[in-house]
């Protein structure tokens, strides 16, 4: 059997700008999705505070967090990994680049807290004691599993692309954030460089059959169905 995905729980944004909604109307979280390979079952973005995400895993899947085996983060915005707590026996990945890039900026607020805003040190010490939990994610995860860098949400933001006979997938993140932004050709209004997260949009438009986007579901890639 090749790799499969299935979604665990389909995300949303606090205000969506295609309803015509203002700021703020919800709690926003992110779309988790299982992907299997072989022995290999992987969570992407567990987005749900640990025991609501424990349970919905177990209602989609019969899978409780210990037989998760890998968490991968597309970003390490605090929404995307709400629920990570409840894999500690998992390795968790994310890009490196965003590693490096979220310690810095935890790095530079420390550094600041101390001397300014003293109240603050022990969260942010926290955080980066929780980033030491994460590794680098290869450039493949498994034989049908790669990592594809999609910068511009975030500095070092990346998805899944899942390879299978006879299609391409892309787990997006915030890189393809709901149906409507995909659909017209926008990107999330939050991003730290909206060029880049252009591009990469583009790309998985152009690349993927499916895409999973980080705050929605499952849709058809645009390339496919205006055909």
């Amino acid at each position: 059997m090749g790799v499969e995905f299935r979604i665990v729980n389909i995300g949303t944004l606090s205000s969506n700008p295609f309803w015509n909604e203002a700021p703020g109307v919800r709690t926003a979280h992110a779309t988790t999705t299982l992907v299997r390979d072989g022995d290999r079952r992987i969570l992407v973005d567990p987005s749900l505070p640990p025991a609501t995400l424990a349970a919905r895993l177990y209602e989609r899947s019969g899978l409780s967090p210990e037989d998760i085996t890998d968490v991968f983060c597309t970003t390490l915005r605090a929404t995307h990994r709400w629920g990570i707590a409840a894999f500690g026996s998992a390795r968790w990945l994310c890009h490196e680049p965003e590693l490096q890039a979220a310690r810095g900026h935890l790095e530079a607020l420390d550094d600041s807290a101390r001397r300014i805003e003293k109240d603050f040190v022990e969260d942010i010490q926290a955080e980066l004691k929780l980033l030491e939990r994460f590794q680098p994610a290869p450039d493949k995860l498994t034989a049908g599993v790669h990592l594809y860098p999609l910068p511009g949400p975030s500095a070092g933001s990346a998805g899944l692309l899942l390879a299978t006979p006879t299609q391409t997938i892309m787990v997006a993140g915030d890189a393809a954030v709901t149906s409507e932004h995909v659909e017209a050709g926008r990107v999330w209004g939050g991003c730290a460089d909206v060029e880049a997260a252009m591009e990469s949009l583009q790309e998985i438009v152009e690349i993927a059959d499916i895409i999973v986007c980080g705050h929605d579901n499952v849709m058809l890639s645009p390339t496919r169905w205006m055909r």
